[in-house]
């Protein structure tokens, strides 16, 4: 990317060979997908490194290793963790930093990326590229929530808000788990596709803005045991509202903004709690990766683009017409 002095802008350049350091990989990048973190990463000034190479999320093959690399050879497919240096264990501050795509720290638009061999998780053997390119943010984040900080269980009610990486994510593996997932949405032809990727119910919150208490009266009065936290200010006091007593809050989203201070004092009355959700661990993935293979669970992808209409790409994902994922051929 490059400033054009107020916003930055994509721009096609050339890099020298690359060769893989000690511990480093070098990846032929198959494909690469957006998040709305991309178009939030257009308008920052502190992503303003000139070149710097944009997207968190990708998936590619193997072409060298560096000297120490014992687990990866050439030929193998993988993906890079959102966060590289979150390898295991509990998050630390210090790692937001090495968040690929944004900041100073490149990402996955390129032909060839280099990346620590610790950061790398293989691609799941029924995925294409194209497919395993969508899961880095998106379906970690869901997988974070609901299975390693939401202890998710079968028979539990899950609530996503639209139709875009994170939610569509959270009801494939919610409806996987056997949960009974509640999808939110203002269009009823995205709600029906939702439905027959396993939705228990749908509400249209443009024919019912009053969707925490539909919500309710979907759950009998009880409330929602997990809800994926997209929206922001417009949604958390809803979100409160319709969660259930002992129930867990993934706070994610920013797509109303980032402003939220919601009364939280019902929370206290509900014995329910927030969680803060930011993306997950080379572990996290892993273990997303192998309830994927057995699941047999396959990613949706809204539109593919090539890598000459990148810009193209962006602007779909911003126009929010999109259901599902959105991806950029590097092949």
């Amino acid at each position: 990317m490059a400033s054009n002095g107020s916003t930055l802008e994509l721009r096609r350049g050339t890099r020298n060979g690359l060769a893989p350091q000690p511990q480093q990989v070098l990846i032929r990048m198959g494909a690469a997908s957006l998040n709305y973190r991309d178009l939030l990463t257009l308008q920052d000034p502190a992503s303003n490194r000139e070149g710097l190479i944009p997207l968190s999320d990708g998936a590619g093959t193997v072409v060298a290793v560096g000297a120490g690399v014992t687990r990866w050879k050439a030929g193998d497919r993988v993906s890079v963790n959102f966060f590289p240096a979150w390898i295991s264990g509990g998050f630390s501050p210090a790692v937001l930093a090495t968040a690929l795509g944004g900041g100073q720290t490149d990402g996955m638009l390129s032909e060839h990326v280099l990346a620590d061999a610790g950061a790398l998780v293989p691609v799941a053997d029924h995925l294409t590229l194209a497919e395993a390119a969508t899961l880095p943010c998106a379906a970690v984040t869901a997988w974070h929530a609901l299975f390693e900080r939401g202890q998710l269980q079968p028979g539990e009610t899950v609530l996503v808000q639209g139709t875009g990486g994170v939610a569509l994510f959270g009801l494939l593996l919610a409806a996987a788990h056997g949960a009974k997932v509640i999808v939110t949405s203002s269009s009823d032809a995205k709600l029906a596709r939702a439905r027959a990727l396993g939705a228990w119910k749908i509400i249209n919150y443009k024919t019912q803005p009053a969707w925490d208490a539909a919500a309710l009266d979907i759950t009998e009065g009880r409330g929602v045991d997990h809800i994926l936290e997209l929206g922001g200010p417009d949604t958390y006091d809803r979100s409160i509202a319709a969660i259930a007593p002992g129930g867990r809050i993934a706070q994610i989203g920013v797509l109303t903004g980032f402003a939220s201070r919601p009364n939280i004092l019902p929370l206290q009355f509900k014995n329910a709690s927030i969680d803060g959700i930011c993306v997950g661990s080379v572990q996290h993935f892993e273990r997303l990766n192998q309830f994927l293979s057995a699941h047999r669970i396959r990613p949706v992808i809204d539109k593919n683009f090539a890598f000459d209409d990148a810009p193209t790409a962006y602007a779909h994902l911003q126009s929010g017409s999109h259901f599902g994922k959105v991806v950029i051929d590097l092949s």
